[in-house]
């Protein structure tokens, strides 16, 4: 049996026999995520779907519920609300990714098995259905599918590097949240003739190289588990709060919707900057170091970053802007929880706990350094937009939450 579908039968007995670990709602998340995984997409892909998906499935749940105001059909029968997010899951997933088709279905069969035969069943199932197909519909045309058109930078006859960057079409995408995927785009990356350009080559270059002296042996092992950059590394974070008892299922969606369509807003921001600056990486630029008109940086022919250089310009930081969009969503409802924790697919058996949200968005943004493949700056530039981003999800989603917050005691 594989690791997926060892996983599927673990989280059937879960959530059908009474010992689901919150609700159906994140334990068909935490399904869908293994998929995704499962599935090999790369993690601008997995972030949009991840975001049609969640969105999809609170608007299902939503409708059933009725906690929310929505602009969806009001359903004026009682429906099963675990069978319209298994046809959710089971649409959305299938449709975005096919090569994982019979796995979703084994889950879909397995879970419906699970429900009674009834009317209740049967209207859950078209109301899951017809709200993915919905979303689909919606997010067909959103630049996602546009053929890249990316031009390398060379002269005539000059060899390049022959991998093309990624997801270079995601700046034409239709944002969720923001007005266009030009809205948070920064002021460029500094001046090579600067004096911060100097702190930053050096520090990188210092804490960032492979074989460095000057990294210690935890902020190698905050590289290495911050060196994932799929959505999945963030999920633990948020079931630190929609594993609370107290939670809701409906509210959980919720979350989930606010936070995904925040990290693939954060992705779309973040490209659109990376492609219209075109600014070169670490291991570019160190060894390029005699080239860039600054006397205090020095050339390292051989430098090498700790991890590998992903593949696409530096500036700035993905994995900062999503993570300062997510613990900017989840400051909304973390409502006086002091503990939050996640694990990492690159660093097996550790897992990283703060008391404070600030303290995990930090940590994020200190990792890409020791990781060789971000600038001081871009990380900090990442982390700003992040945040405007994530006040976007709660402004339009969570503000009573946020309210709620701002009047406790």
């Amino acid at each position: 049996m594989s690791n997926v579908a060892a996983f599927f039968s673990i989280m059937i007995a879960l959530s059908f026999y009474g010992e689901a670990k919150a609700d159906v709602v994140t334990d068909w998340n935490r399904a869908a995520m293994k998929i995704v995984v499962e599935a090999k997409v790369n993690t601008p892909m997995a972030n949009r779907t991840m975001a049609i998906l969640q969105t999809s499935v609170y608007e299902a749940v939503n409708q059933i519920t009725q906690r929310y105001p929505s602009s969806s059909p009001v359903n004026e029968e009682p429906a099963s609300i675990e069978a319209a997010i298994a046809a959710t899951n089971r649409v959305v997933l299938g449709e975005l990714l096919p090569s994982q088709s019979s796995h979703i279905e084994r889950l879909y069969r397995a879970s419906i098995g699970a429900l009674p035969d009834d009317a209740l069943t049967r209207r859950g199932i078209a109301i899951g259905e017809f709200s993915a197909r919905k979303l689909l519909k919606e997010r067909a045309g959103d630049g996602a599918n546009t053929v890249p058109s990316y031009r390398p930078v060379t002269q005539p006859g000059t060899y390049v590097a022959t991998t093309l960057p990624i997801v270079p079409q995601w700046p034409q995408r239709k944002p969720w949240l923001m007005s266009d995927a030009t809205q948070f785009r920064p002021a460029p990356p500094p001046s090579l003739d600067s004096e911060v350009w100097v702190r930053d080559f050096n520090e990188i270059k210092d804490l960032g190289a492979r074989e460095s002296v000057a990294r210690t042996p935890a902020q190698t092992e905050l590289g290495r588990f911050w060196e994932t950059t799929l959505p999945v590394i963030f999920y633990g974070i948020v079931y630190s709060i929609t594993d609370q008892p107290s939670r809701e299922m409906t509210q959980n969606a919720r979350l989930l919707m606010a936070v995904n369509q925040a990290m693939d807003d954060a992705i779309i921001a973040v490209f659109d900057a990376k492609y219209y600056y075109g600014f070169w990486r670490p291991i570019t630029a160190i060894r390029n170091g005699d080239l860039d008109g600054a006397e205090a940086t020095e050339r390292d022919s051989s430098w090498l970053p700790l991890i590998d250089t992903p593949i696409h310009p530096e500036y700035p930081c993905a994995h900062c802007i999503v993570a300062s969009a997510v613990g900017t969503v989840l400051g909304a409802e973390a409502n006086g929880i002091s503990a939050f924790s996640t694990t990492s697919d690159t660093a097996p058996g550790v897992k990283r706990s703060w008391a404070r949200l600030e303290d995990f968005v930090a940590e994020v943004s200190a990792a890409r350094i020791y990781d060789g493949v971000h600038f001081r700056t871009s990380t900090q530039v990442g982390r700003e937009m992040g945040e405007k981003i994530g006040r976007l999800a709660i402004d339009r989603y969570l503000r009573d939450e946020a309210d709620a917050k701002k009047v406790d005691p």
